[in-house]
């Protein structure tokens, strides 16, 4: 026969009660931590789209100014449009360090015993560029000789820049030092004498152009150095940036063009009247930001000035 105890029996586990409870409350936590996670994904991601707008108009602003603040009103810029620009751009520089005959001539290398280097190249000149000598005043007049290159290569100094010149020493020419034979395709004139200037420019066409992912970017496309414009495959320099407009407060890629009284030119203007390009960049992400419960699209702009280099006085 049993014999009870009155002692009350103790209970293990849980109740059905109980165990929803507790279901339910992991599930409120854990809704609210995925939210947490899905906010601040988006907002990184909207920031990051921010900082890339902004880096793309920085990146537009400085390619553009580079390029457009070395050229010359005078024999460089070739179209003056809303959305593109096309010039000749400065990529090198050097001297005459000896004529060799009426159609070449020879070049200091790009490195220097002393480090006085009298040559330097963004990129290396081709068949495809202009060669500009500075030429001695002729009746007062001080000018640039332009040239077509046919020829462009790395020789030894001895044959491109012997010490006779004046330009190099001995010892560069016994280190292997090596200068530039260059190659035009008509004379010099016997203005340009040995010590002139050259200037090395280059073609090319600056563009907002809408690319085959459907948005819009800064292109770049080479063109012929001499003749009528015929350029090649666009390059995407940067991007992306708002599409094309006919409105300039809305447009991606704006140039606009002024002469030196600050009266915009005309659109058959001659590029000879030019003193000053504004350039416009404005980007603009596909990527919604919520900041403060407002939702925004990142996008920024900015507009600079530049004055043409040897404008007209």
């Amino acid at each position: 026969m049993a014999v009870s105890t009155g002692q009350p029996r103790v209970r293990t586990g849980v109740t059905l009660t109980e165990l929803v409870v507790v279901l339910v409350l992991i599930g409120l936590v854990g809704s609210m931590i995925g939210l947490t996670l899905v906010r601040q994904q988006r907002f990184y991601r909207g920031t990051t789209e921010l900082l890339q707008a902004r880096g793309g108009v920085r990146d537009a602003i400085e390619l553009l100014s580079a390029d457009i603040r070395g050229t010359s009103a005078a024999d460089t810029v070739r179209l003056l449009a809303d959305s593109a620009i096309e010039i000749f751009a400065n990529v090198g520089s050097s001297v005459v360090c000896e004529r060799i005959d009426g159609t070449a001539v020879g070049l200091p290398g790009v490195s220097a015993e002393r480090g006085n280097a009298l040559t330097a190249f963004l990129t290396l000149p081709d068949t495809g560029d202009i060669a500009v000598f500075h030429r001695d005043s002729v009746d007062g007049v001080t000018e640039w000789e332009r040239h077509r290159i046919v020829a462009f290569a790395a020789r030894t100094l001895a044959t491109t820049c012997p010490p006779s010149s004046g330009f190099t020493r001995q010892a560069e020419i016994d280190a292997g030092g090596t200068g530039f034979f260059l190659a035009l395709s008509t004379p010099l004139s016997a203005h340009v004498s040995v010590g002139a200037p050259v200037r090395f420019l280059r073609r090319g066409r600056y563009s907002l152009y809408h690319a085959s992912d459907g948005d819009w970017y800064l292109g770049y496309r080479r063109c012929n150095a001499v003749g009528a414009s015929s350029c090649g495959a666009v390059q995407p320099l940067s991007g992306p940036y708002r599409g094309y407009s006919s409105d300039p407060r809305g447009t991606g890629l704006l140039f606009e063009y002024f002469n030196k009284m600050g009266g915009k030119l005309a659109p058959d203007e001659s590029p000879l009247a030019i003193a000053r390009v504004d350039i416009t960049a404005r980007s603009e992400s596909k990527q919604r930001l919520t900041v403060e419960g407002r939702v925004t699209i990142p996008s920024d702009s900015a507009t600079v000035a530049i004055a043409i280099r040897n404008r007209s006085p």
